[in-house]
């Protein structure tokens, strides 16, 4: 199957994942506010918030991994492929240990001196984050399981273990409805438990399918390989673990100065910008592997191109789910949660237009990672993934409300685009000029056009379910037909045409 197939297949693979599994999540999140009221909800969502942070530090681990992986599958080097995988193994053991002794240590000064819980709720916070820890160790650990996957493309698991987590999730919270036992502590413990059979059933599947996936420490093990990857790791595991620091941060400096209510608000917030995101991050993560093995074969331009292509079409992807969103999202909420807490629709608002600003820099940091020439660009953004924090706490402490912290984490995703840029064009000469003009400039200009169309009902019609369908389909109408107009230039019209009647590969090398 060629490049170009694999991608197209992958993409509507992850697409019908998250068709699947968009209402259900959500849905699971109304039934849980429910279940555990706004404040064991909010409880959760901070003390908990090592899954959520944990997802960066997997995340930016992985890729690094699969960097190695994808390298080496476009190279033709199964013997490598094998040290790669034992080598992985090693770090992300000794990752876990240092990561559980981290956690621990700041688990007591958490709960001690500075986290905001009600007396009464203090010891079942404490259990729920004992049960968070666990799952952070397991979850590190099958770190090179993912990356396995990710260079294999076999998005086909992905969506099949999604639906699945999705659907156990949705039970945890309606079991959640009827158990007698601690609400709260309940729901951390299954929690964790889901997370654990998740990631076993990651590790069996691949060492039954993939034959590099085999563990000899001695036999398949190098010293130059782990000097590499420990060196390249550690970058990663530096920039990662400052941005898991600033998202899991995000959530304790708005309890020190706002409670567990606020933080209730926070969550609602990440779980819809979640659900929405998926449909662009989709997209970038079928473009992930075509971007590192290219790179492995030396292929810059298919590099670059695959780059762009994807920073494009995710935005406007993201863009014709969320402008209705951005429009009629009080609506939304009071229709969605039957109790809305307090800043969750000014929360989600920004951290949406936050995003917005992501998909122009996620594809261009995939491609720095995949050239290999990290070490400064995760310097100077680990400094960038703390100011934001940082300003926010000065700014709670003068008297400023909880919403200029996602005011500040917009200035701080605008910062990281530019120094993404930067490097792009550094490491790999990447084509600033005309990425600014022919993606960002006209991806601005299809946006702005097509939220001010689809604004107009709301302005001349009532608040209802009326409105929202004829936003929804005005929104649609336009943005799908700007796209093509506007947003996309000629020659990538051409491509797109190509694409989807020749499935030709050259769309992406010309």
């Amino acid at each position: 199957m060629s490049a170009i197939n694999r991608v197209v297949k992958n993409t509507w693979i992850l697409y019908v994942r998250m068709a699947l599994t968009v209402f259900i999540s959500l849905y699971a999140t109304r039934v849980t506010l429910l279940a555990l009221g706004v404040t064991d909800f909010g409880l959760f969502n901070l003390v908990g918030g090592v899954i959520a942070m944990l997802t960066f530090l997997n995340n930016a681990m992985s890729t690094a991994t699969q960097r190695f992986m994808s390298f080496a599958e476009g190279a033709g080097d199964f013997k490598r492929q094998k040290e790669i995988f034992n080598v992985s193994t090693v770090l992300h053991i000794i990752i876990a240990v240092l990561v559980f002794l981290v956690l621990e240590i700041a688990g007591y000064f958490l709960f001690d001196k500075v986290l905001e819980i009600p007396a009464e709720r203090l010891e079942t916070a404490r259990i729920v984050f004992q049960f968070m820890v666990v799952s952070t160790v397991f979850t590190i650990v099958s770190v090179p399981y993912d990356a396995v996957i990710n260079a294999h493309e076999n998005m086909l698991l992905f969506a099949i273990l999604g639906v699945v987590e999705s659907v156990f999730k949705l039970g945890i919270a309606l079991f959640l409805s009827v158990t007698p036992y601690d609400k709260l502590t309940t729901y951390g413990l299954l929690m964790a438990f889901l997370s654990i059979i998740l990631l076993f059933a990651r590790r069996i599947y691949c060492h039954r399918k993939y034959q590099e996936c085999e563990i000899n420490f001695i036999e398949h093990f190098s010293k130059s390989t782990f000097k590499e990857m420990s060196s390249f790791a550690g970058w990663s595991f530096l920039g990662a673990s400052s941005s898991m620091i600033a998202f899991y941060g995000q959530g304790t400096v708005l309890n020190v100065f706002f409670g567990p209510v606020v933080n209730a608000s926070q969550a609602i917030s990440a779980q819809v910008s979640g659900q929405l995101g998926a449909f662009a991050l989709n997209m970038i993560k079928a473009v992930n592997p075509l971007i590192a093995k290219s790179a492995g074969s030396g292929d810059k331009k298919l590099m670059i191109n695959a780059t762009i292509l994807g920073a494009k079409v995710s935005f406007f992807l993201l863009m014709i789910f969320y402008i209705p969103m951005l429009l009629e999202m009080p609506y939304i909420f009071s229709i969605w949660l039957t109790d809305v807490p307090q800043f969750a629709v000014i929360f989600c608002r920004l951290l949406l237009i936050r995003n917005f600003i992501e998909q122009w820099y996620i594809p261009l940091s995939t491609s720095i990672v995949a050239h290999g020439n990290i070490k400064k660009y995760q310097v100077y953004s680990s400094v960038l993934h703390i100011i934001p924090l940082l300003l926010s706490y000065g700014l709670f402490k003068i008297g400023f409300d909880s919403f200029y912290m996602y005011l500040s984490f917009i200035i701080y995703s605008i910062l990281l685009f530019i120094l993404t840029l930067y490097f792009s064009f550094k490491n790999f000469q990447f084509p600033v000029k005309s990425f600014m003009k022919d993606t960002v400039f006209r991806s601005l200009i299809v946006l702005f056009i097509a939220g001010f169309c689809a604004s107009i009902p709301v302005l001349l019609l009532d608040v209802g379910i009326e409105r929202l369908l004829i936003v929804s389909f005005i929104s649609t109408i336009i943005s799908i037909s700007l796209i093509w107009i506007i947003g996309l230039t000629l020659h990538e019209r051409t491509k797109f045409k190509n694409l989807l009647f020749k499935k030709d590969i050259t769309v992406f090398k010309t």
